[in-house]
């Protein structure tokens, strides 16, 4: 059976560079549909069901966005093809999903492509969707319950922020600590995740250490100062950040 690939964009020309791109890397095991837009993409997802979804983001009825809030069913392998939008780009880095920055890159491409051709059968990406829409307010999930997306290299887990207790550097790599849950390790560095959870009261607190400030407690400020945890957790601070956290703590 042959693979199922939909090309959103409301942009004809890129649209058409894309398929045929897709074209050449997937010689003749898929069969290819487009949509120039939010509502035309909403009825050939319905027409289709789609393996794999390439989606623009901002279109003239619309955004990407809105599609996949439209929909209720996100069974295929999803890939965004933007410009640069940077705060779009952070909530896919947040809740795992690929994408595709134009002028696409075809080496680029192959690569997204050869993944999601892969991913069909063993990885359904709604969960992912479901932390996306979050992030984007186009979701009733409360902020309690909001997660993100830790992709390792052989899983994903989908973890509720407020069940990590804090993120510690290890080289190129960042360990999660969680409140009743093993660590996992991602290879992502620590300044990545800072970004990410900086709306969500993550403070970095020493150079290796950011802490999820709701399950502090108590700061000792002797011996340059120590936050506790509420398992018991000691996590130094730095003098460089003594202040800031300081300052943190008394707000």
């Amino acid at each position: 059976m042959k693979t199922k690939i939909l090309v959103v964009d409301n942009e004809e020309p890129i649209r058409k560079s894309l398929i045929k791109l897709i074209q050449h890397f997937s010689a003749d095991d898929v069969i290819l549909f487009e949509a120039n837009g939010v509502q035309d993409g909403i009825q050939k997802i319905e027409n289709h069901e789609p393996d794999i979804l390439f989606l623009d983001i901002e279109m003239g009825d619309g955004t990407g966005f809105d599609l996949l809030s439209a929909i209720k069913n996100h069974h295929f392998q999803l890939i965004f093809t933007t410009a640069h939008n940077q705060y779009a780009i952070q909530a896919f880095e947040f809740s795992a999903l690929n994408y595709l920055m134009k002028p696409i890159s075809p080496l680029a491409l192959q690569k997204t492509l050869t993944k999601a051709l892969e991913n069909i059968k063993h990885k359904n990406m709604s969960e992912n969707i479901e932390i996306l829409l979050a992030q984007m307010g186009k979701s009733n999930i409360s902020s309690g319950d909001q997660k993100i997306a830790l992709k390792d290299a052989s899983r994903t887990y989908f973890i509720k922020i407020k069940d990590i207790m804090y993120c510690q550097a290890d080289g190129p790599y960042t360990k999660f600590y969680f409140v009743n849950a093993n660590p996992v390790i991602i290879s992502k560095n620590l300044k990545e995740y800072e970004l990410l959870l900086d709306n969500y009261s993550f403070l970095r607190c020493h150079h290796s250490y950011l802490v999820n400030t709701s399950l502090i407690a108590k700061f000792e400020k002797a011996d340059g100062g120590v936050l506790i945890m509420e398992d018991g957790t000691q996590i130094p601070v730095s003098q460089r950040k003594r202040e800031q956290v300081v300052d943190y703590l008394e707000k």
